[in-house]
């Protein structure tokens, strides 16, 4: 099944690119845990439970490894790794963790593979296809907002 994708005009005020149209992928909806072991116990010989026990566990065990500053690298996955958002400070000594340090994120870089042709491929977009959405209707009038009241008095 392709990636599918709706036509978008950027509308921001002060963009280069204001009025121009791209395309926005569109997603169908959200699948679980439950949904993909469900799928991998058709694939394989492991029951959904032991799919589900395994993922379970290897969120875990990728936190542990995480935050002991070690980057997870999955096989035809990707790597994941810890990133820091900070307040700059003038010396590296005026440097304090407490307050410097505003926040953290996980960083996922996905896996490349490297074509005959020398391209490089996120490994989970090989194969790929996109199509536009049937549902697409192009509407470059803004919408307007709902005015207060209306509607039908309720009976006593």
């Amino acid at each position: 099944m392709p990636i599918l994708y709706r036509m978008h005009q950027d509308n921001r005020k002060n963009s280069a690119h204001k009025g121009k149209w791209y395309a926005r992928a569109v997603m169908n909806g959200t699948v679980g845990i439950d949904e993909v072991a469900e799928v991998m116990q058709r694939n394989c010989t492991l029951k959904k439970s032991d799919i589900r026990a395994v993922i379970a566990e290897l969120v875990e065990t990728m936190q542990d490894f995480l935050q002991n500053s070690m980057r997870v690298k999955l096989d035809g996955l990707g790597s994941f790794k810890i990133g820091l958002k900070t307040k700059a400070a003038d010396k590296p000594e005026n440097f304090n963790a407490g307050t410097n340090v505003v926040g953290m994120r996980v960083n996922f870089q996905p896996e490349v593979t490297i074509g005959k042709n020398g391209v490089r491929r996120q490994a989970l977009l090989t194969g790929a296809k996109v199509q536009e959405t049937s549902r697409n209707t192009v509407d470059s009038r803004k919408k307007k907002k709902p005015k207060a009241g209306g509607g039908t008095p309720s009976q006593p």
